[in-house]
């Protein structure tokens, strides 16, 4: 009730408010999720190791003083075949588009502890961008934390963005010339987001990195970058098109952190609460989520299934909430029927002695004490579809 009280409520908006509509875009598991539950500092979105745990469109709200920023969290961006192999909802396939449709900036999310996939953006990431090209877009280096040798951070850099980075190309000087020059100040924005244990200023391939960004950032008041960014936008859509194209040269920023354990998040949180520009808040400032209190149970229920049950099982499971009420100390009850297609799926999901089952239910419910700050009894079953 409180919940939809305050979805319901014009937002309290202070004497000179401030927006920013961001949408977070990447390849499936790349961390979106994990990254907007940061920013949120709640967890209100499920995560999980497997693919395509974000079902739809979801929105974070952070509210800072006179600044609100909507964090459009979307599925990852997927292909029609794909999307039939895991049963997914047409909402999939849509719902990424729609959101870049309303969104001030995009984050494009990369996962650089994967190596097959870190080289080249996702086709589809490539398409969306280019269908948004007016859509200030920053990159968003993912999960360095897992990057034993650093200085590849550096070719992916140059790979990801071509080599131009806010209209200007990317300069990579060495580190002797740069401790050499002593007028050389980094710019405000540059972000050296790496493990603290790698910050030694001894360590050559971190400086380099430093460099690379260094390279990245520009006073964004320069009058240059405004015609040069034109020009890459221009570049982009022209013959070459997107079939051989691996990154994408219209990137304004580029930041490198560890989603999971909160590193170099607060610097990516307070360049964008910078970004914001004068509007109306869409939220009353007591609101984390557009979703309901319905909805982030299923999708925390949703994430421990994905996380316990093999390969394309978990796809196939049907929730249903059969009881959702207060107790008599506050606590709130809550009994789930999870339907299954096939009796082996349900032996699967209730394990040995009920061992997956308990597991599931206690994990999640501990989830659920924390995004609702109260006391949480769950009760999930396991049924056959009829």
């Amino acid at each position: 009730e409180e919940q939809n009280r305050l979805l319901r409520d014009r937002p309290d908006q202070p004497q000179n408010p401030k927006v920013l509509r961001i949408a977070i875009i990447g390849a499936p598991n790349a961390g979106k999720s994990t990254l907007s539950n940061q920013l949120l500092g709640r967890k209100v979105f499920p995560v999980s190791k497997k693919v395509h745990t974000t079902r739809c469109k979801a929105r974070g709200v952070v509210t800072y003083e006179d600044t609100q920023l909507i964090i459009l969290d979307t599925p990852g961006l997927t292909s029609p075949f794909k999307a039939k192999r895991h049963k997914l909802e047409e909402a999939m396939l849509t719902d990424p588009w729609d959101s870049m449709k309303h969104a001030d900036l995009v984050l494009v999310l990369v996962d650089v502890s994967d190596h097959w996939t870190r080289n080249s953006l996702s086709k589809e990431v490539l398409k969306c961008l280019s269908e948004f090209p007016h859509i200030p877009s920053v990159l968003v280096l993912n999960k360095v934390d897992l990057l034993k040798k650093k200085h590849i951070l550096l070719e992916l850099v140059t790979e990801l963005t071509e080599g131009i980075v806010n209209g200007k190309k990317l300069e990579v000087r060495s580190a002797l010339k740069h401790n050499s020059s002593s007028s050389a100040k980094p710019p405000p924005q540059t972000t050296q987001a790496s493990p603290p244990e790698n910050r030694a200023p001894e360590s050559p391939c971190l400086q380099e990195t430093d460099q690379a960004q260094e390279g990245s950032s520009l006073d964004s008041s320069s009058d240059t970058r405004a015609s040069e960014s034109s020009l890459v936008t221009e570049e982009v859509q022209g013959p070459r098109g997107l079939k051989n194209r691996k990154g994408w040269p219209g990137f304004q920023e580029i930041f490198m952190l560890a989603a999971l354990c909160g590193e170099e998040v607060d610097t990516l949180k307070r360049y964008l609460l910078m970004q914001a520009k004068p509007g109306p808040w869409e939220f009353h400032s007591g609101v984390l989520t557009s979703q309901s209190p319905q909805e982030i149970c299923d999708n925390i229920i949703r994430e421990k299934i994905l996380e316990y049950l093999p390969l394309e099982v978990p796809y196939g499971v049907v929730q249903v909430t059969e009881m959702w009420e207060e107790g008599p100390s506050g606590e709130l009850l809550i009994v789930q029927n999870l339907l299954v297609p096939r009796k082996s799926h349900m032996m699967m999901l209730i394990g040995r002695g009920g061992k997956v089952i308990s597991r599931i239910a206690q994990e999640a419910g501990q989830d659920l004490m924390n995004a609702f700050l109260c006391d949480v009894r769950l009760k999930l079953k396991v049924e056959l579809k009829s």
